[in-house]
């Protein structure tokens, strides 16, 4: 499938905004959905609606079957070695939450260690803030180089038997920075340390292979990888996710209830209260179908080439600085000296591409960065070289409309 093909699987890209063709370049905060998606989505409302585990009617059971289809093609697509080891939340911040309210009020001490990663999220850093408070722990950010990497020797002199979890992203939503996880995994396992690792930025762009990584959890979101919103993932080493205990208590999490107890399912059932977006879950398993008939080595690699044409088309311009290491994926962060990202956007959408400005969720990254906000393009499987062409003109008006010269 060209590029040119596989766009015209996904019917947004009919739209005009001002007038002009959609660019869409703001793919770390949400990808597009394919007709595949929208049609398994409708197909479930319109042939098979109805709740799930507990009916014996067909529709019932095909529900069931299809939810659980979602959790088999899920445990595939990441290696997991069961589909057990899927548990499905309603996104990657519920996901990380899960294991804090869970593991972390379990296995976390007053004087212990949190490690998270001058990279994160909110999402992967703000529960670990709490944690940390609630029981006196104490929390440590592993820094960045100025090359805009981890640094590992930051890292190494952080780790010690006191450090129960190393929090980190496999990739930056804000600058594309992938640390070395296996290291990072290995070296944390080394002190006794669990590690807690937000795949939502990678796992829709390159292999996933939780097995071979070593990690402990690792959480992730249908909707950053053409799945629909309102699903979440958290992947857990079964013998660590029967030990759990839920946090959300009701309907269909249980095997039996008594007026004074009640006797919980098996993982991953326990921690899946109520009626899930069932819906969605069964969309999802269609994007996933999606990406793997393209094939992730194909999405990386075309990935690495939209932004090697970014950043050379960014280069172009006088007073614009690029925040993101060589070998940075997906996105590219930037500013133009004397210009707020909110009007770069905003500029960029006149012309019809969206992008990113501001903090990114990720506030603490953007104040070590030393900007008070950025602009970000990130990319997916649909971009093509004519969207950075375009996005390279938008810039070009920006330069026209404040008055600034855009040469070298």
């Amino acid at each position: 499938m060209t590029i040119e093909t596989i766009k015209k699987e996904f019917p947004i890209f009919s739209r005009r905004i001002n007038g002009k063709p959609l660019v869409y370049l703001d793919n770390a905060s949400t990808s597009q959905k394919p007709s595949a998606v929208l049609d398994a989505l409708t197909n479930f409302y319109t042939t098979s609606n109805a709740n799930i585990h507990r009916g014996i009617h067909t529709l019932s059971e095909e529900a069931t079957e299809r939810y659980e289809a979602t959790r088999k093609s899920v445990a595939r697509f990441i290696n997991a070695a069961v589909a057990e080891e899927i548990v499905f939340t309603k996104n990657c911040t519920e996901s990380i939450n899960l294991v804090a309210r869970t593991w972390g009020h379990a296995s976390i001490r007053r004087g212990d260690h949190i490690l998270v990663s001058a990279l994160e999220h909110h999402a992967n850093l703000i529960p670990w803030q709490e944690l940390a408070r609630k029981k006196h722990a104490k929390l440590f950010v592993i820094p960045l180089t100025s090359s805009f990497e981890l640094d590992m020797e930051a890292y190494d002199k952080l780790l010690s038997r006191k450090t129960k979890i190393v929090c980190v992203t496999t990739q930056s939503n804000v600058i594309g920075t992938r640390p070395p996880m296996k290291e990072m995994i290995k070296k944390a396992h080394a002190v006794g340390a669990r590690v807690m690792v937000d795949g939502a930025q990678s796992v829709g762009h390159q292999r996933t292979d939780v097995v071979s990584m070593g990690c402990d959890f690792f959480a992730f979101s249908a909707h950053k990888m053409l799945g629909p919103t309102g699903v979440g993932v958290l992947y857990a080493d079964y013998d660590i996710l029967e030990t759990l205990q839920p946090f959300l208590y009701g309907g269909d999490m249980v095997t039996s209830v008594e007026r004074e107890h009640a006797v919980y399912r098996d993982a991953p059932w326990r921690f899946e209260a109520g009626t899930p977006n069932i819906a969605d879950v069964v969309a999802f398993r269609a994007a996933i179908e999606f990406l793997e008939e393209i094939g992730m080595d194909t999405i990386e690699s075309h990935d690495a080439r939209c932004v090697a044409a970014a950043r050379e088309a960014l280069a172009g311009f006088a007073r614009v600085r690029v925040f993101a290491p060589e070998s940075g994926a997906s996105c590219v962060a930037f500013t133009v000296d004397g210009i707020h990202p909110h009007d770069v956007a905003t500029i960029f959408n006149s012309e019809g591409v969206a992008i990113r400005s501001g903090l990114h969720c990720a506030e603490p990254l953007v104040k070590d960065l030393g900007v008070p906000a950025l602009s970000r393009m990130s990319f997916y499987l649909y971009n093509t070289m004519e969207d950075v062409a375009v996005a390279r003109q938008a810039l070009e008006k920006v330069f026209r409309i404040f008055s600034l010269t855009s040469n070298p």
